[in-house]
């Protein structure tokens, strides 16, 4: 991917995380700095399928899950498949749609599958949504439900580039498009089985502590509305184990979940209305909390 992508590196090794951990990741951020890109890059690089859904003010749930459509011929309805059926799905500015077809995508991305017509389809594994989102603040924009927000895993930013990986960007794309020259280091099966390895990392007790710590703290703040559901925790623990699969480890480390609480967390929690006048970050209460939190030395 790095062939592709300048820097960003960080950014990149989230979206690995996210794909092992089988889970979802949420870009959050202006146009133009190279989120399709980055998905693009991410399925050539596993040989996976890859679709690409524009989300409009006027898109229809069965824009995305299929339909059905009655063949003459056979006198029976068949299932025209929507761009979800696919390994590495791109849905691009998904807060740009109504809340009816943004949530068209939840049955989905938690339980790989789809239903239209009473009929359900399993979707192709390994499934992986990248969600792209703009700031809240450009027109033409539906904030997304928190059950909707819960269900991505990871939230992102990107950011703007340094000048010199900016200058770096120019020279690289001057002559070419370095993902036509992208080739292919592992398929879909194989991301399969690294997923199944990565239940295997060892996550001890104190550790495991820690991770519920974290969490029920973000429910006893009093600068939170709402905290945290288990199933954050349950994501920080999949996402640690990825990480530390990554980092060459067969075991989770205090630091791995301190490294992946503010992506896991930040986007589940709800800050009260006295917070958000005061322009306080739900990455500001994470950190906080990160810091009165006792983490295990054993």
């Amino acid at each position: 991917m790095s062939r592709v992508i300048v820097g960003k590196k960080t950014s990149m090794e989230l979206l690995i995380i996210g794909l092992l951990s089988e889970g979802h990741v949420l870009i959050e951020d202006i146009p133009g700095l190279g989120k399709t890109l980055l998905a693009k890059s991410l399925a050539k690089s596993i040989g996976a399928s890859f679709k690409r859904v524009q989300f409009t003010p006027d898109l229809l749930p069965a824009d995305i899950t299929g339909f059905n459509v009655y063949d003459q011929h056979s006198g029976q309805f068949i299932f025209q498949q929507g761009p979800v059926m696919t390994n590495v799905l791109l849905a691009d500015e998904i807060n740009r749609t109504i809340p009816r077809t943004q949530s068209s995508l939840l049955e989905a991305m938690e339980e790989h599958q789809v239903t239209v017509d009473g009929k359900t389809h399993f979707l192709p594994r390994p499934f992986f949504v990248m969600a792209t989102q703009n700031p809240i603040e450009l027109e033409g924009t539906f904030p997304l439900p928190e059950a909707q927000l819960d269900r991505f895993l990871l939230r992102v930013r990107l950011g703007y580039p340094e000048q010199d990986e900016e200058i770096a960007i120019l020279e690289r794309f001057q002559t070419g498009d370095p993902l036509q020259e992208l080739s292919s280091i592992a398929t879909p099966s194989e991301i399969l089985h690294l997923q199944q390895a990565r239940k295997k990392i060892h996550v001890s007790p104190a550790v495991r502590e820690y991770i519920t710590s974290l969490v029920r703290a973000t429910r006893t703040t009093p600068l939170l509305q709402l905290g945290a559901s288990p199933r954050g925790s349950l994501g920080l623990m999949r996402s640690a184990q990825a990480l530390s699969a990554l980092r060459g480890r067969d075991y989770v480390l205090p630091d791995d979940i301190k490294t992946l609480a503010i992506p896991v967390l930040a986007h589940r929690i709800i800050l009260r209305e006295e917070e958000r006048l005061r322009a306080t970050r739900p990455e500001d209460v994470i950190q906080q909390i990160i810091g009165q939190i006792p983490v295990p030395v054993a």
